[in-house]
């Protein structure tokens, strides 16, 4: 049960990491940890993120953490059963959820219809666990009544803030006395004459050992439970620098009151207000921490907080309203004006226009009509509607956005290698510099020697801390992420943020993402004794059978004339060239001109149409029948309004561009010099645009910007992939960076949140090593030969709490982070604006879904058969089936939904078009 059944990546808890220090030290024990392949820890979030090989024992993996001294954080996690019959049930729901990654051990109970699983605590634990029992065929049941992960990770930190504040409260209450007496009598005399007149030095120096013990082993005593064992497994971190300084100071203290005259003469001295001042400083800097490290996930928590708590939903006959994790793929869920969209779906009625800038950034409200898709977390605007919910849980929209967003946060970038191999060795260092301070102040300082010795070595302890090395990086990356996201840029890979600084070239693919991907037929010109319309017809009906762009301008130019299109047969469709099939015995091919040449068909009598096309910026194609040439025609897909602008702030940054594309190459440089696009590449097959990258890596660090399926090898392949947000999903999993929306005008910004990351994360560790580097020696007591100066450990500690707040007080700029400006060109905007209607209205009538309730539906096979007889009908449907609900959707509607009805309905299956 505590073993992984494959290789896996899990990312859970740890707990009790306060420096770079701890994070070497749990990565070096995760990496020697049997099984484990590699391993990467977080100080900000505190998590790890480990790579297991299979059959990996967790329960080994937790142990060996544990005794390293920090806590892998395991909870256990109750949640209810339904479905279950028998023994078998209940062996399978816990084959299901122990398979999950992090799992340690998982119980069920058919009596109570429980189960009980103890796990390695991480993000969408519970989602995970729920989906297993669906895909095992039962139904999850929520018992828990909170509000999930993240209301449960804000509930421990801020019981953590109140734990931190009220010690803070007490060590500084109980330090007031001792420093008060203490530094009031060095700076005033007549403080310290009052104080010895009045108490005497003997009670004085009593009363500050049993504040000072209170301190020290009360509000303080977390510094020696944590360091001195991390001292006993000679693994030292920052508690073990702050343990040994002040338990120095003291115990001389102590032995100074009790006993002093073990003591050299001249050295009885106490020094109870620095251990205590100490103590108090360093709890107010990690007071500071906490606050501030809280407020570099803001983006996560703002974004989990954007999911409704609860959706209005459809049950029975009744309109209920449910608790959002109750919501069910296929429920109606309904939508008042000003509500938030509970979770993603297709809207089913009523009409709404839906502000969507969570997750696109884009400020203008969309229209939603019947057919239109609509996105959890999003606002509704003055209108109501109701729609069949499609996806709910961890597999909406905006789970996936905070998914990636919380793995880009986690994420290691290659800058941190150099600060690992830095901190690995620091604080060892730390003790040896100490120890050499005391040996020279020992052996050349003046009298008295052991006070000089004492003070300048707990100095140099105090004051080095790897907090601020630690938390530069992470700090600055969790930022920066969390400020992309809400600009609609999607680091996916955190290496991204690295990466795309150093991008020299950013190449676009043309179709979906410099244009709208929606072309329209502009001209046909057909050879003499033809006529236009039959052409068209006949273009439009091989076509119809393609999945191109292109194809689609055909169909829809046919049916606004009225054109009715033929069957066609031996369809095949090549590649970046062109289609072929068989329409009323005749064999037609539309292509582009190197199409016609490997069909052997001479497209010489429109050279002259061609260039004029294409110096347009017009796409030419051809159409053959029965291997002659029949016409020309050309499409044009107009350019995105922020297309220019976007290309003209890429360049204001200091980037080149490039247009990569299977256009003609005059078509192609004639839109390149409407874009102002440096370089061109055309005529590239689809297949052929990886080694067209890889030639243009020769000289530059590649991004490639695209949105196809076809894109999808050269996003994986570039050093940096950009995929629009509005294109596939294969696209989107093979990219780096997302951009939420179609919008061009994301790229300058993701390269600019890319570079004031990157020169964020700098400055942190310029002052995180610079601070160390600069008053490491001036603790050690290196000014004191040439002008008496000396660092006081209390002042060390206030240094070192300032230093890690500075660090993340730099990193939280980046929540102020604005993007070059971009704006639309008039010239294309008012296009824009009238294709995007256009468009709209077409995808709404063409999309618009169809549901029928099906009965007798009972398992994956009778899936199957449902789909095989939709799809026999209705050849390019879309067929999504809700076997629980006996809901089947059919994407596009079809046209004669009874027809459709009844072929079900023969199958096996009674089905009736859904009211």
């Amino acid at each position: 049960m505590d073993a992984t059944a494959a290789g896996e990546r899990i990312d859970f808890t740890v707990r009790g990491m306060t420096c770079a220090s701890c994070v070497s030290h749990v990565e070096k024990v995760l990496a020697h940890t049997p099984g484990v392949k590699s391993a990467h820890v977080n100080l900000a979030t505190e998590r790890a993120e480990v790579s297991l090989a299979p059959d990996t024992n967790l329960t080994q993996l937790v142990k060996s953490v544990s005794d390293a001294g920090y806590e892998p954080v395991v909870e256990t996690i109750e949640m209810g059963v339904g479905g279950m019959t028998c023994a078998s049930c209940v062996a399978h729901v816990e084959k299901a959820l122990s398979a999950v990654p992090g799992v340690i051990e998982a119980k069920v109970n058919l009596a109570t219809e429980r189960a009980s699983v103890r796990a390695l605590a991480g993000p969408g634990l519970t989602d995970r666990l729920r989906r297993a029992i669906s895909q095992a065929g039962y139904e999850p049941r929520q018992i828990e009544t909170d509000s999930g992960g993240a209301d449960r990770e804000r509930a421990r930190r801020e019981e953590e803030m109140r734990a931190l504040r009220f010690r803070l409260i007490v060590a500084a209450i109980l330090t007031a006395p001792i420093f008060v007496v203490e530094m009031g009598g060095h700076l005033i005399p007549a403080v310290h004459h009052w104080a010895m007149t009045t108490i005497g030095e003997a009670r004085i120096r009593e009363i500050s050992f049993l504040l000072a013990s209170v301190v020290l082993f009360g509000p303080g005593l977390v510094f020696f439970l944590k360091g001195i064992p991390s001292l006993l497994r000679r693994q030292p971190d920052m508690n073990a620098l702050v343990a040994t300084g002040t338990l120095s100071a003291y115990l001389y203290s102590v032995v100074a009151t009790f006993a002093p005259s073990a003591l050299p003469a001249g050295s009885v001295h106490v020094y109870y207000e620095a251990a205590v001042v100490i103590v108090t400083l360093i709890l107010f800097g990690r007071y500071l921490e906490a606050r501030a490290k809280g407020r570099t996930s803001e983006a996560i928590r703002a974004l989990a907080r954007l999911q409704p708590k609860t959706a209005r939903v459809e049950r029975d006959g009744a309109t209920v309203d449910v608790d959002i994790d109750e919501v069910r793929v296929g429920d109606i869920v309904l939508v008042r004006p000003g509500e938030r969209v509970p979770t993603d779906g297709v809207v089913t009625q009523g009409a709404s226009h839906v502000d969507e800038s969570m997750v696109t950034g884009e400020p203008a409200p969309v229209a939603k009509r019947p057919g239109a898709a609509v996105t959890g977390a999003t606002v509704n605007g003055s209108g109501a509607f109701s729609f069949r919910a499609t996806r709910v849980g961890a597999d909406t929209t905006l789970a996936g956005i905070i998914r990636m967003v919380e793995q880009a946060q986690g994420a290691k970038l290659p800058i941190q290698a150099m600060v690992d191999r830095v901190t690995a060795v620091f604080v060892p260092a730390v003790f040896a510099v100490a120890t050499l301070t005391f040996v020279i102040w020992m052996l050349i300082g003046p009298e008295p020697r052991l006070t000089y010795a004492l003070v300048n070595a707990v100095a140099v302890l105090i004051i080095a801390c790897p907090c601020a090395m630690g938390l530069a990086t992470p700090a600055a990356i969790m930022t920066g992420t969390g400020r992309a996201a809400e600009l609609g840029v999607l680091f996916r890979k955190g290496e991204a943020l690295q990466t795309l600084r150093d991008v020299t070239l950013i190449a676009f693919d043309k179709t979906g993402t410099l244009t709208h991907g929606k072309p329209r037929l502009t001209d046909l010109v057909v050879t003499r004794g033809k006529k236009e319309t039959d052409i068209l017809c006949l273009a439009a009906s091989v076509e119809a059978q393609s999945e191109h762009p292109v194809g689609a301008a055909l169909v829809a130019a046919a049916r606004a004339a009225d054109l009715a299109l033929s069957p066609c047969a031996d369809f095949k469709s090549v590649a970046g060239m062109g289609v072929t099939g068989t329409v009323d015995r005749k064999s037609i091919a539309v292509g582009a001109e190197r199409f016609m040449a490997s069909l052997g068909v001479d497209a010489a009598p429109f050279a002259q149409d061609a260039q004029r096309l294409a110096e347009d910026g017009k796409t030419p194609l051809y159409v053959a029948v029965d291997g002659k040439l029949a016409a020309i025609l050309s499409v044009a897909d107009d350019l995105k309004p922020t297309s220019r602008a976007a290309i003209d702030a890429i360049h204001s940054i200091g980037v080149n561009t490039a247009m990569i594309t299977g256009d003609d190459e005059r078509t192609a440089r004639a839109i390149a010099r409407r874009l102002g696009i440096d370089e061109v590449i055309a005529g590239v097959l689809p297949d052929g645009k990886v080694a067209t990258l890889e030639r243009l890596r020769e000289a530059n660090k590649i991004a490639f910007v695209g949105d196809g399926v076809n894109d999808a090898p050269a996003l994986a392949a570039a050093d940096a992939g950009i995929a629009i947000g509005t294109g596939t999903d294969i696209a989107i999993e093979a990219a780096d960076v997302v951009l939420m929306s179609g919008d061009l005008a994301k790229v300058p910004a993701a390269l600019a949140i890319s570079r004031a990351t990157m020169r964020n994360i700098k400055q942190n560790l310029f002052w995180a090593f610079g601070y160390n580097v600069l008053l490491i020696p001036v603790a050690a007591g290196v000014l004191y030969p040439v002008n008496g100066m000396l660092l006081s450990p209390m002042f060390g500690a206030a240094a070192m709490a300032l230093s890690s707040v500075f660090v993340l007080t730099n990193a939280l700029r980046l929540r102020r982070f604005e993007p070059p400006a971009v704006i639309a060109s008039a010239e294309t905007a008012g296009q824009a604006r009238m294709i995007e209607t256009e468009a709209a209205d077409k995808e709404i009538k063409e999309e618009a879904m169809t549901t029928f309730n099906v009965q007798d539906m009972t398992c994956n096979m009778c899936v199957k058969h449902v789909t095989k007889a939709v799809q026999a009908v209705e050849p390019n449907a879309d067929v999504k089936v809700d076997l629980a609900a006996g809901k089947v959707d059919v994407t596009p509607a079809p046209k004669d939904a009874q027809a459709l009805a009844k072929a079900i309905t023969e199958a096996g299956y009674p089905a009736q078009v859904a009211a």
